[in-house]
């Protein structure tokens, strides 16, 4: 093992202060990229050659991928034998490996299976059918899984809920008055398939260490300490669970930044962070306040955004790297436009300043504006990806095998059995099943149960029998390798034991061949787990190790290395979270859009938008960009817009603006503010009247553009050069319909178009 010297080498004063006084509690309030994996990494490494015990030291992180490299680090700085003994990785891996050892006290077997977002939603849709719901557009299985999701977040089991009176009425008030009874039966349907959905691995620890005091008292005395990532988007149920297990010893450190807490609509509460002081009075607190990351003029630029928020630690972020440019604000007048100017920025970045595409993101408030962006891209064969897309594990022919190894590992999984019963197809069609389920609930048995009685079916046919005892051989005989054989050698027999490979190797279109490049590439993955399992562990792993692997994915583990791509990134804002890139575009700078109309509502949600805005500005190492268009359409019509409010908080000696811009007084009757007061950074002593005012002022006649006829070359700022082949309309709504060439003909409102004459 190394010497505490070198643990402490290449850490600032403040980093190294947080790493050395490791006890008792302590809040290490981390700034936008000021080094706070390594200070959580230091800190577990230089705990350790001061001899505390690794299996004693818990560390709790969001994703696998943060957990991951922490073990790296630390294994590099100890060694590997040690850091593997460590109890660290997320919330939902480290509460599971507590269930698994303790869940037969709670009613569950150690084998249950882990519903995803998908199984959840399809066992919901049973439920609606069965409760004749499912015609009810107020009971999307969306919106009733995430109310109960809320509940489990908030530790509101469905007993206390069918008893909470201001509940029922606020379901009431919504038209979904038999939430409470579709959540009982969503619990009680989970009970009976031994499975838990990723709110119960919390919702179940919290009533474990509730109900059975000699266990919490247990896992106390395991822990002598406890070490916490990013602790403002901890929720509810995650902080109670932290607060019982540091009861006894107090010695936890939680790491986070207070501005960066933007998830509430997961359940996350920024009082944790913000009311540590409160649960542990005599606590320390270690500001990380040197950014590494970004230049002078983002930083800076960040700081002024941010200090408008009330919800707040003080601190005050510096860096010690270049100046840097300052953050261009685009202006353009329609979404279209607005892409296809970020699209040609990023082709002049890229060919003329040699910047790789893989190292320039484009953000956004919501999923639906990457859209025109897309279209943009395509259009100059940019190429792109789109981040936390359709997850690789939930593609239908990967679902199928999981389905299988879930149900080998736990047989009362009814949810997956269901799904491959009749995959590949082996006659026993949708009406067997319906058959099936009938018998289960009459006769309160799991399918597999069922499937083993399937003599006792009168409605079922001897022949269909027949083929259920077949697919019961397959499954039996499956269920015991499971055991017995390590994971890839078990996956290869899974394959060819259920005539998964043989049916894949039948389809011969570009869709089947992409379908069994994923197997393989699943099939790759189990193998590249166990060969990283056997050198953490020293033995070979089984499929339910794999298995518990997958389940606890969250969609930054899966995007991990995607960057090695030479693709601009499209995503939203809250999914940036925790990366960097050289380039950043914050599209869609507009009221309406950043921050969102009905977050407008209170003072909070103002809050956690300006932090989002904050989060995506801090994603920028060395140049940023904040573009916003003057018009939108929506719901097929074209609406005028502001500016986002966020844009008049920054500081303007950061900002380049090659244009005159509106200051927030102009924009006052567009913009709804309730319980905050923007203090406008912008002043332009120019008054500058909206487009919309010069429009509903001015008429503008048909003459105007008489200057134009049929056959002039034209030449427009975003389609190059054209051709007018058609002139009509009148007044304000004189339309040329051009021919572009390559890029098609175009009908244009002249009024917007700016065409320039060149002939």
């Amino acid at each position: 093992m190394n010497n505490t010297s070198s643990i402490l080498q290449n850490l600032n004063e403040q980093q190294k202060q947080a790493v050395v006084d490791y006890k008792g509690p302590s809040l290490v309030l981390a700034g936008a990229g000021s080094g706070k994996t390594r200070v959580l990494t230091h800190r577990i490494a230089y705990m350790l050659a001061n001899g505390v015990r690794p299996e004693r030291i818990m560390a709790l992180t969001f994703t696998n991928k943060a957990a991951d490299e922490m073990k790296e680090r630390i294994a590099c700085m100890v060694s590997h034998n040690i850091a593997r003994r460590l109890w660290m990785g997320t919330f939902h891996s480290i509460f599971r490996r507590i269930l698994k050892n303790e869940v037969q006290k709670l009613g569950y077997e150690p084998n249950f299976s882990i519903y995803d977002t998908d199984d959840s939603q399809s066992l919901i849709r049973s439920i609606l059918k069965e409760l004749l719901l499912n015609n009810d557009d107020h009971y999307k299985p969306k919106d009733v899984l995430s109310r109960i999701s809320h509940a489990k977040n908030n530790l509101i089991t469905s007993e206390a809920y069918k008893n909470n009176k201001a509940l029922l009425e606020t379901d009431s008030f919504r038209k979904m008055g038999n939430l409470w009874h579709i959540y009982e039966m969503y619990q009680l349907r989970l009970k009976q398939a031994n499975a838990m959905d990723f709110d119960d691995l919390l919702l179940n620890t919290n009533i474990l260490f509730r109900d059975f005091p000699d266990t919490l008292k247990h896992y106390q005395q395991l822990f002598d300490y406890i070490l916490v990532d990013e602790y403002q988007d901890t929720n509810y149920a995650q902080y109670l669970i932290i607060k019982k297990l540091s009861q006894v010893h107090k010695n936890l450190c939680v790491v986070g930044d207070d501005s960066q807490s933007i998830y509430s609509f997961r359940g996350a509460r920024i009082e944790n962070i913000l009311n540590f002081k409160n649960d542990y009075p005599d606590f320390k607190l270690f500001k990380l306040e040197q950014n590494y990351r970004s230049t002078k003029t983002i930083v800076h630029a960040a700081n002024s955004l941010i200090q408008h928020s009330k919800e707040r630690i003080p601190k005050v972020i510096f860096t010690e790297n270049e100046v840097g440019d300052k953050i261009e604000v685009l202006k353009s007048l329609t979404e279209v436009e607005e892409a296809f100017v970020i699209s040609k920025i990023i082709e002049n970045l890229h060919v003329k300043q040699q910047i790789s595409y893989n190292e320039i993101a484009i953000l956004y408030r919501t999923n639906a504006q990457s859209r025109p962006l897309e279209d943009s891209l395509r259009r100059i064969n940019i190429p792109y990806r789109i981040y936390g897309g359709t997850s690789f594990y939930q593609r239908k022919e990967i679902k199928d095998i999981l389905a299988y190894i879930r149900l080998c590992i736990n047989l009362y999984d009814n949810e997956s059995l269901k799904r491959i019963i009749n995959f590949p197809a082996r006659g026993i069609g949708e009406t067997t099943l319906q058959k099936i389920e009938t018998f289960a609930q009459q006769n309160n048995l799991s399918l597999w149960e069922c499937l083993l009685r399937a003599n006792e079916m009168e409605s079922i046919t001897k022949t269909t029998v027949f083929k259920i005892k077949n697919f019961v051989s397959i499954i039996s005989t499956l269920k015991e390798q499971s055991t017995n054989y390590p994971a890839f050698e078990f996956i290869n027999r899974l394959m060819q034991s259920t005539g998964i490979k043989e049916e894949l190797e039948k389809e011969k279109n570009i869709e089947g061949i992409d379908r069994m490049n994923n197997v393989q590439e699943l099939i790759n993955s189990i193998k590249e787990f166990e060969e990283n399992f056997v050198e953490l562990y020293d033995f070979k792993p089984g499929i339910a190790d794999f298995l518990d692997y997958v389940a606890l994915l969250t969609s930054v583990d899966e995007n991990k290395n995607d960057k090695k791509l030479d693709k601009v990134t499209l995503m939203t804002a809250h999914s940036a979270k925790g990366l960097e890139f050289d380039v950043v575009f914050i599209a869609g700078a507009e009221k309406n859009k950043f921050p969102l109309t009905n977050f407008l509502s209170n003072g909070q949600n103002i809050e956690e938008e300006r932090r989002l805005f904050y989060v995506a500005l801090t994603r920028a190492k060395k140049k940023a960009f904040i573009s916003f268009s003057e018009q939108t359409m929506r719901w097929g019509k074209l609406e005028y817009t502001s500016p986002s409010p966020f844009i008049f908080e920054i500081e303007p000696q950061y900002l380049n603006i090659p244009f005159e811009i509106s200051n927030q007084k102009q924009y006052k009757d567009r913009t709804i503010f309730t319980n905050s007061e923007i203090k406008p950074a912008l002043k332009v002593e120019k008054k500058i009247v909206p487009l919309s005012e010069v429009v509903q002022k001015n008429t503008i006649s048909s003459e105007q553009f008489s200057h134009f006829k049929i056959g002039d070359v034209v030449l427009h700022e975003r389609f190059g050069k054209g051709t007018i082949i058609r002139i009509e309309g009148n007044d304000q709504n004189v339309r040329a319909l051009v021919d572009f060439g390559n890029l098609g003909q175009k009908q244009l409102l002249l009024k917007y178009a700016k065409l320039t004459l060149l002939n």
